[in-house]
């Protein structure tokens, strides 16, 4: 499953997105609360954008991951089908592209995807109230794999384009509508055998 993925948008790129959706941003908000991350992973902090007013969306910095409990760790991703989530805090999770990765032995295979015709991404999520000094934290959803995930793995984290991120958050759409795979040819793929050096390689679709 996705548990590692990167965030180099800029503040810039994602204000002009927002704008472009007729969504507005907190006033104090600027570049710093887009802090950028090459490897964001399972318990770190990063930017999720959620509702803050009529028609008002902000960047808050959460924890990736809900906190483990007795029986299971970290809970990063959240099956989406057959769940209904009006009742659930939605927010999507800006990302300049999600990895998986392949092989049983080490070094394994790291894919990393983007989209092809954007310079970044949303990821839908959901998000929790942070309880006993814990912060608020973030776990992205998954689907079905789309064809272009599906040589690499047997789920994906749900990508939303510009038009449905306030649909999302507002959940004025059926969840069947919006929580599914993108068409095929949507995403670009990249290799690199995991090293601490990468090397990225483009795949041949």
């Amino acid at each position: 499953m996705c548990n590692e993925y990167e965030q180099h948008t800029s503040y810039v790129e994602y204000c002009k997105v927002v704008q472009n959706l007729a969504l507005g941003v907190p006033i104090k908000e600027t570049e710093l609360d887009m802090p950028p991350g090459d490897d964001i992973r399972i318990g770190d902090m990063a930017p999720v954008i959620r509702a803050a007013g009529d028609n008002i969306v902000e960047l808050a910095q959460m924890k990736f991951g809900f906190p483990p409990t007795r029986a299971h760790g970290p809970l990063f991703n959240y099956r989406s089908q057959r769940r209904h989530f009006g009742a659930s805090h939605r927010c999507l999770v800006p990302a300049s592209a999600f990895f998986e990765f392949t092989g049983k032995n080490h070094p394994r295979v790291k894919h990393r995807f983007t989209l092809v015709d954007a310079p970044f991404m949303a990821i839908a999520a959901i998000w929790r109230p942070g309880r006993k000094g814990q912060p608020s934290a973030f776990a992205m959803l998954t689907t079905e794999p789309g064809s272009d995930v599906k040589p690499f793995h047997n789920r994906q984290v749900v990508i939303l384009r510009p038009g449905d991120w306030k649909a999302w958050i507002d959940l004025d759409e059926p969840e069947e509508e919006l929580l599914r795979p993108l068409p095929a040819g949507s995403l670009n793929v990249e290799w690199q055998v995991a090293t601490p050096h990468p090397t990225w390689k483009q795949d041949g679709f």
